[in-house]
This record gives structure tokens, sequence and C-alpha cells, in this order.
């Protein structure tokens, strides 16, 4: 930070806020538009980033730094004792080595503090790590490992031969009573006997060579063995540290409220679905920023948080765009921090669907097709009932079945698919598991896609700490392609038609955002890009076998 900012985080504003009114209630922190006030304090802030020179960190920007990226910053608007309005800033986790530098709001727990139980603790874990790749690596052990594979190899061979001839013999041996079957009963006894005895000695020699092979092997084995306890007792051990360490940690980090309650990550989370907190938990921007604030008597006017640098190949994040907290680590945090605070109205608790009107666009005596508005539920969400699926509920009472055949996210327009019967239900489903539905969306995307027509291929799996957030993730994740063709090129936007092959949630807006897909987000998609009038994505076409008549029916329906 720059030489004027002041030592105790609370920065007056450089230009003047004469003209600014204050908001009425805070921040509503998991869907927001940033109040100016918010909007000034980060250009300041991020006029002081640009001007940095002492962190020697690239926020993901160096090629050669490929370990570094973005980080998110946060803005808390505050007024102090005296009725001064100025803000706090801090960031997410740690910028280089640290998690203190000048002018921003320190760490709510120190945990990288030097001599600290963490320090200690991770050291002793990164000892146990270093000690089980020595084992993992020794030339005994692996030169066991590969012996005994060549054994096990070698002996499955011999007993499969061996078998196998046990089965021509037994064949053979059942041909040879049948044939003597027809003569006198006491040539048949005899060679009842003689082939018993056969059968019994062919059992004797494959017991005989498994003995073998297993006599062979058990040296190897009890010397692998050797080094697979060691290995697997000290796992045992670094797993039950590292989550003694992690339960210790949780315990040091602790909250307050403006009524002054403190409560520690662990009693945050304890009544949580996840019980315990997750990895990361309250290192976040907003955390920090209301701790400091409530402990300096500091009130909260407005916040807001954006990301500063490049975006990792995982999770979508634009260069000095605006995003809500995150859920998962921090919605319990701040249910606490922010309580008794009068914040904005949480939009996901209104109903987007109030007075929008379903159109009709085919129907018959088996299946109709409707053309969802945005911001519209296909079926209802945990606050909204209201949904495609309970006006066709309500519209066709005699119906059976789920009604639904297939889904566009809320903010999604376009064709829906109705079954007016269970049956008529499965077999549409089935088409679109089959992948014989062909579909074809209509997106305007914020920025100029300089090929025509291409394939994207991303897997995605949602952010389990930002839920409704999908994320790409080649370990984890599910197979998502699509197929894209630009239609035109007007004012920096790019009219596209995306032909998705699989029907992942948000996959055209992430394989539209993401820097490996087209790196151009949708026009007004909140989530992976710039809130605008509506989400400009719409499904405007589609193609599919008439369950009944086997007819090939073609929908289309324009958007915008």
């Amino acid at each position: 930070m720059s030489k004027e900012i002041s030592d105790d985080c609370f920065i007056p504003f450089k230009e003047s806020i004469a003209d600014y009114p204050l908001p009425k209630r805070f921040t509503f922190p998991f869907y927001y538009e940033p109040h100016p006030l918010c909007r000034l304090a980060a250009k300041e802030l991020q006029a002081n980033i640009q001007a940095q020179k002492n962190w020697g960190y690239s926020f993901g920007n160096d090629p050669n730094k490929d370990t570094e990226a973005g980080k998110m910053f946060g803005i808390l608007v505050v007024q102090n004792q005296q009725q001064e309005l100025g803000y706090l800033v801090g960031f997410s986790g740690k910028i280089g080595d640290s998690n203190h530098h000048e002018g921003f709001v320190p760490p709510v727990f120190d945990v990288f503090k030097a001599g600290g139980f963490f320090n200690k603790g991770m050291a002793e874990l990164d000892r146990m790590t270093r000690e089980i790749e020595v084992l993992e690596k020794d030339t005994t052990f692996t030169s066991s490992q590969a012996l005994l594979a060549k054994e096990q190899a070698l002996a499955a061979t011999e007993l499969g031969t061996l078998k196998d001839q046990m089965k021509l013999a037994k064949a053979a041996r059942k041909l040879r009573r049948q044939e003597v079957k027809q003569q006198t009963p006491e040539l048949f006894d005899t060679l009842q006997e003689t082939l018993a005895a056969e059968s019994i000695a062919s059992h004797n020699h494959l017991k005989k060579i498994r003995k073998y092979w297993a006599d062979r092997m058990a040296v190897i084995q009890e010397q692998v063995l050797h080094y697979t306890a060691q290995i697997t007792s000290l796992k045992e051990k670094r797993k039950k540290k590292s989550s003694l360490l992690q339960r210790e940690l949780f315990e040091k980090y602790h909250f307050l409220n403006q009524y002054g309650e403190v409560k520690s990550l662990l009693d945050i989370f304890e009544h949580t679905t996840q019980k315990m907190p997750p990895a990361g938990a309250g290192e976040c921007a907003a955390p920090k920023l209301l701790q400091y604030a409530f402990q300096h008597q500091l009130r909260p006017i407005a916040m807001a948080e954006f990301w500063w640098g490049a975006s990792s190949l995982s999770t979508i994040r634009k260069h000095g765009h605006f995003y809500p907290t995150c859920r998962g680590k921090c919605e319990p945090i701040l249910l606490h921090m922010l309580k008794g605070i009068e914040m904005e109205e949480n939009p996901m608790l209104s109903n987007p669907a109030k007075g929008k009107v379903l159109d009709i666009i085919y129907e018959d005596d088996y299946l109709l097709a409707v053309n969802k508005p945005a911001e519209f539920l296909s079926v209802p969400g945990k606050n909204i009932q209201d949904s495609v699926w309970l006006r066709m509920k309500q519209k066709l009472p005699t119906a059976t079945g789920p009604l639904v055949v297939h889904r566009l996210d809320m903010s999604t327009s376009g064709i829906l698919l109705i079954a007016k019967s269970k049956e008529i239900h499965k077999q549409l489903q089935r088409q679109f598991i089959e992948r014989t539905v062909k579909k074809r969306y209509v997106a305007l995307l914020d920025g100029v896609v300089s090929t025509d027509e291409g394939l994207i291929n991303l897997p995605l799996r949602v952010d389990l700490d930002n839920r409704p957030h999908q994320m790409v993730c080649y370990k984890h994740g599910k197979t998502a392609r699509t197929k894209w063709k630009v239609v035109e090129r007007t004012n920096q936007q790019t009219k596209i038609h995306f032909f998705p092959i699989t029907g992942r949630t948000h996959q055209l807006r992430v394989h539209a955002a993401h820097p490996l897909g087209l790196n151009t987000a949708i026009v007004g998609d909140d989530l992976y890009g710039s809130r605008a009038d509506r989400l400009y994505l719409h499904a405007e076409w589609i193609g599919f076998e008439h369950p009944v008549t086997t007819e090939r029916m073609e929908l289309l329906v324009d958007g915008f």
C-alpha cells in the first residue's frame, strides 16, 4: 500500500463523498450490486495495488510463476465513532508468503506466526510425509514389489495352464465313461476307479503347485509387508495428526459481532450440515474485515469484493469484477457476525416468476412445449415453489408423472417439453438419455470471439465451497462438451449458437466464460460474468421424435 494509507487500517476517502448517499441497509453479501461508495473505495485500492512494488507477487500474470494466481480483495465501508466515513481493505488467504501487509486488516488468527503451534504441526506432518516417501522409494522395497509382481504373474500363468489341462482331462474322462458305459458293469466299475484316481491325482498336483508358488513367494511377501505395514502406520498417524491439528486450528479462530458475542469456527459450524468447517474457513476477506470493524468499534455501512489478476483454471474469475462472498466457507460465519444488522433483502427469497406468463408454443393430447421466461424456475426451489412444474400441475390436474422432461437454469429462457403422462415422460426422457434430442441455444457474449466455430470439452463439477457455481475439474468432473458457431459480431459483442452434446449444470455459461473455453462470458451472467437486465441465453430450437406418432418434431422460438 502507499504511504498515504494510515497504519490503523481505517482509510479516509481521497475524493469528496459529500454527494454520495449512504445505503439504507447493509449489503446482502451473497448477492449484491456494489454501492457507489464501495466502487469508489475499490478504485482507490486498485490504484494502490497497481503502484505496489514490494510484494513481489504477479497475481497469476507471470508465466514463470505458475503457482501464483489472482486474489480476492474486499472493501468494507465503515463509520468511526467520530461519525467519519472511511473504509477497510482486506484480501483472502495470503499474498506471497505473508498474510500481513501494510494497510490491510490482519487475519482473524495468524496461522503462520513464527514459532506457532501450526507451523510446528505442519513441520511434523512434512517430516512424516518425507519419511513415507523415503520408505516408498526404498530400493529394497521397490525391487521386492517388482519381483513379487513378476512371481505372481509366473504363478498365474502356470496355474492357469494347469487348470486348462485339468479341464481337458476332465472332459476326456467324461467321454471314456460314456464309451464304456454300454459294456459290462465290471469294466465300467474298474474304469470309474481308475478315473477317480486320475482326478484325485490331478487335484493333488494342483495343490502341490499352489503350495510351491506360495512357499516361493512367502519370503518376498514378508519383505514387502514389512515396508507396507510401516507406510500404512505412518499414513494413519499422519492423518490423525492432521485432523487434530486442523481441529486445534479451528478452535483458535474466534469471530465477533456487533454485540461483542464471540464464537469459534467449531461453534459456528457445529449446527451446519457439514458439522466441521471446510479448509480455509475464516481466511476470506469478508470475515477479516468485519472482525476488524467490531474490534475497533467501527460501524459497517457497505461491503463488496473484487477479483484482481488472472483466473485459475478451475474457478472462473474476471480481473476487476465484483463477486459475492462465497457461501460454503463464509455463510455460517457471516450469519453470526452480521447478527442484528439490517441487511438488504435476499433476492433468493423473492419469487422471480411473479407476474410472468408461460407461453404454450405447442400442445397435443400427449405433450406440450412452453417458452420459459428468464428468471423462472423449471422446478420448485428450496425457497420458491412457483415454477414451470407448478404452473403445469395447475393447468393439467389429471396428468401423471413428473411432467417436466428436462430443465433450464432459472436465468435461461427458452423451450421446455412437458409430458402429460408418466409413459410419455419416460419415452421422451429416454431420447434425452440416448442423446437423440437435438438442441440449439442462442447467446450474446460480452466480447468478440475471433474464430468462427469449435468444440469445447471441459469437465465440470459443483464448487463445494460456493454453490451453485460450477468449476472445471479434470479429476472429479463429469464430461461436458459443447459445439458452437458464431452468428454475428456487433458492438464488441458476439452472437453465437451453442449445440450442447451433454447437459451439465451451467455448462454453456462456464464453457463461454472459462479461459480454456471461449473466455467471454454471456451478457448478464451474474455468476461468471457481469450482471445486466437479463442473462442473454435462450434455448431457441429443439428437435425430437414424437413418442406416439414417431413424427420428427422441430420447435423454434426466437429469444432476443
